[in-house]
């Protein structure tokens, strides 16, 4: 059985890690899930310059300003990264969509993971 935690970068932590070969690592101060020893594909953004409990995701080409234009209230264009499609997710909001944060980390994992990762990762 798994252990539930209500901490939101915790369960974060193990959707990220759940994928083959991804590794932690501290960058710019927060955690962030890579494919290997590279690229990043997440990053938990704890208060990052701003007031949200986050993460900051790589998204493919238009994904993330679709999602904003859809929902601003949970979707945001993430500073220093967003200019290259990055899409940010609000987890500080009522009723975090755990199975949509999954899909975002799949989705965010497999844009950046060579292909030997990628289709190893279903």
């Amino acid at each position: 059985m798994t252990e539930q935690t209500s901490d939101p970068v915790e369960r974060l932590r193990r959707l990220c890690l759940a994928l083959p070969e991804a590794t932690e690592r501290l960058s710019h101060g927060e955690p962030a899930w890579f494919t290997g020893r590279a690229p990043m594909f997440v990053m938990a953004a704890r208060h990052h310059h701003d007031d949200r409990l986050a993460f900051w995701c790589a998204a493919p080409p238009g994904a993330a300003e679709a999602l904003v234009a859809e929902r601003p209230d949970r979707f945001f264009i993430p500073p220093y990264v967003g200019h290259r499609g990055w899409l940010g997710y609000r987890l500080d909001l009522p009723e975090v969509d755990w199975d949509e944060v999954a899909e975002l980390v799949s989705d965010a994992y497999r844009h950046v993971a060579p292909a030997r990762l990628r289709d190893a990762s279903g």
